[in-house]
């Protein structure tokens, strides 16, 4: 079974975990963590979305300026 079958947010509208054109609206983001926070897959998919540098969306509980921030300390780190 892949992560994705035991995720919170698969019966959930997709695009609340997106910006729409109007930009980031903090109360969605705000949903779309909560259910984050409740997913028994959320490491996974934190991972998976670091490992493809997924630019967009929620994933994992983070938005895309706290993945990039992970991924430059994660590189940061290795250089090290």
């Amino acid at each position: 079974m892949d992560w994705r079958d035991k995720a919170a947010c698969r019966t959930e509208n997709p695009e609340l975990f997106f910006a729409g054109d109007g930009g980031i609206d903090s109360r969605q983001v705000k949903v779309a963590k909560r259910i984050c926070r409740r997913c028994v897959v959320c490491g996974e998919c934190l991972a998976w979305a670091l490992k493809v540098r997924q630019p967009y969306g929620i994933w994992g509980g983070k938005s895309e300026t706290e993945r990039r921030v992970l991924l430059l300390a994660t590189e940061d780190q290795n250089n090290v």
